[in-house]
């Protein structure tokens, strides 16, 4: 039964939980953390960590999803992105980066970010960089939003790629861009598509099954609540407490593998997942995988020299997100942020090590059972 308390005359709200209110709880054998496996598959398509990239230039350039992608996780290009709108990405970049520390206006990074965000996206140059990733032989992801995703699909289907994510800050089955317009009908959307599609946000059980009756292969929990984001109080006053969003799009998921006789599919959290604790109790509410943005942009390989800022930062008229710094210093390799060694005591790093000992103390060798373990929520 759903907790519901009184906030007013005649005004109720559910009780949520975020991830920080809970805690895992081990109740069987232990075991070696060697003896654990964090792989996953979606779709075709199988994968060694439970780890795909927030959208962004900040994070993802196409060398970057090259790297992820040999490592076991999926790098996600954004498909509004600068890659498909400069040629000169990298100098655009850096130029972000210097004005970000120099200028004294902290509006300035992302008056500019929105400057080269009006440039027009140009399929040949959105066609390359999905050529570099594919070429690598990695699989190769491209986020769309609602808005744009029938206009830019048929170029990236033609590119190559592997795996469509249609992502915006609140999605649903259907998306209507205006008035006068024939809405984007999901479901008709992806049964014409010959590649997998994950979809979202979500944050009820409600949206999300909604979505996986779209064909979905996955779908995506959250509005990326993170490090630099301001979406979730301040511009839009929206909030995914996500321990409880997941849970129930985890049951969401259970209604639909009911309804459909055995089709599955799965949910990836996206937001508030900052330290290896935060993934492990995502997955233990019913994640099948997490998607990572600022943790993986302290990276020496993270394109945005260790500056993250949200794929929505460059919205053109309610940007929801500001250019923060992630590391200073000797910033650690990718490796270090994914599987180690750290020396870091409060789980920035070696994400994945850290969930794989934390499944190993609480007696489950894969990420499916894992899904079971004991919760408690803190008084």
């Amino acid at each position: 039964m759903r907790d519901l308390v009184e906030i007013g005359m005649g005004r109720t709200a559910r009780r949520t939980y975020e991830l920080d209110d809970i805690d895992i709880v081990p109740s069987r054998r232990t075991r070696s953390s060697k003896e654990v496996s964090t792989t996953w598959q979606l779709d075709a398509y199988r994968f060694d960590i439970p780890v795909l990239t927030h959208p962004t230039d900040a994070l993802v350039s196409p060398s970057f999803a090259i790297e992820m992608g040999r490592r076991g996780g999926l790098g996600v290009i954004n498909g509004e992105g600068l890659w498909g709108r400069h040629a000169d990405v990298e100098a655009k970049l850096a130029e972000l980066v210097h004005l970000a520390e120099t200028d004294e206006d902290p509006d300035a990074p992302i008056a500019r970010l929105q400057e080269l965000h009006a440039a027009p996206i140009q399929a040949n140059l959105l066609a390359a960089a999905v050529a570099q990733v594919r070429d690598a032989g990695v699989t190769t992801a491209v986020r769309v939003s609602p808005q744009n995703a029938r206009a830019l699909t048929p170029e990236l289907i033609k590119a190559g790629i592997d795996l469509l994510v249609i992502h915006g800050t609140i999605i649903s089955a259907e998306h209507v861009a205006n008035s006068g317009s024939e809405p984007l009908n999901l479901k008709t959307f992806i049964s014409e598509l010959d590649v997998p599609v994950v979809a979202g946000g979500v944050s009820d059980h409600r949206t999300a099954l909604h979505l996986m009756r779209t064909g979905a292969a996955g779908v995506i929990v959250g509005y990326g609540s993170t490090e630099g984001a301001t979406t979730t109080g301040e511009v839009l006053g929206i909030g995914v407490p996500m321990a409880t969003a997941i849970a129930d799009a985890a049951a969401a998921r259970r209604d639909y593998l009911d309804e459909t006789g055995g089709r599955y599919v799965h949910v990836i959290a996206d937001g508030d997942i900052a330290t290896s604790g935060d993934l492990a109790k995502a997955i233990a509410c019913g994640a099948d995988a997490a998607v990572l943005g600022a943790p993986l942009a302290a990276s020496a390989e993270a394109a945005g020299g260790g500056w993250f800022w949200p794929s929505a930062a460059a919205h053109p008229s309610v940007p929801r997100g500001a250019l923060l710094p992630v590391a200073f210093g000797d910033r650690p390799s990718l490796d270090q942020v994914l599987t180690g060694p750290s020396n870091d005591p409060f789980g920035s790093l070696n994400l994945v090590g850290g969930l794989r000992r934390s499944m190993a103390k609480s007696g489950y060798s894969t990420l499916k059972e894992f899904q079971k373990v004991g919760l408690t929520v803190r008084a």
